[in-house]
């Protein structure tokens, strides 16, 4: 079902790449310790340097930026290649939007331009905040939209796709 998922703030990406970059000076013996740190265990002990700065890295992204979703893991967990991953994930991203907080969504609506802006906790629109998009919509038209698509998030399907 198509959806509209407020993704958080964005990160603070040059203390992120000034992180990693100090990875990259460590020796091995200094990321089996960041390792430690990390995960709270030891590393295994046949992982090459290479394999501990990429996962440390890996980690250190994910929690700062954050990591893959449940859908995001299901698709690949259920995909036969790469190439059917590859297809399911175009096909996904054609039904969620992701917008961040600070976002302002606008549409014309009976002559005049409705905005809506996009919040940690919802949708604000004319001093009021509705936890769905589809709530918004309905405050300003007075009928039910499917929120995506009353704002342009969402595509409509194409005549070739349907047949």
């Amino acid at each position: 079902m198509p959806r509209v998922r407020i993704g958080p703030a964005l990160p603070d990406r040059t203390a992120l790449d000034v992180e990693i970059a100090r990875l990259r000076e460590l020796d091995i013996a200094q990321l089996r310790s960041r390792w430690h740190t990390v995960f709270g265990r030891r590393p295994p002990p046949h992982l090459p340097r290479h394999l501990l700065f990429r996962t440390l890295s890996y980690r250190l992204q994910a929690d700062r930026l954050g990591d893959l979703d449940d859908a995001s893991r299901r698709l690949l967990d259920h995909s036969d290649s790469p190439e059917k991953a590859g297809q399911n994930a175009a096909h996904l991203v054609r039904h969620i939007a992701d917008v961040r907080p600070g976002t302002s969504l606008g549409r014309e609506w009976n002559g005049r331009l409705e905005r809506v802006a996009v919040l940690a906790e919802g949708f604000a629109w004319s001093g009021k905040t509705y936890p769905s998009l589809s709530q918004a919509a309905f405050a300003i038209t007075g009928t039910r939209w499917n929120g995506p698509r009353f704002f342009g998030l969402r595509d409509k399907p194409s005549k070739r796709s349907s047949a």
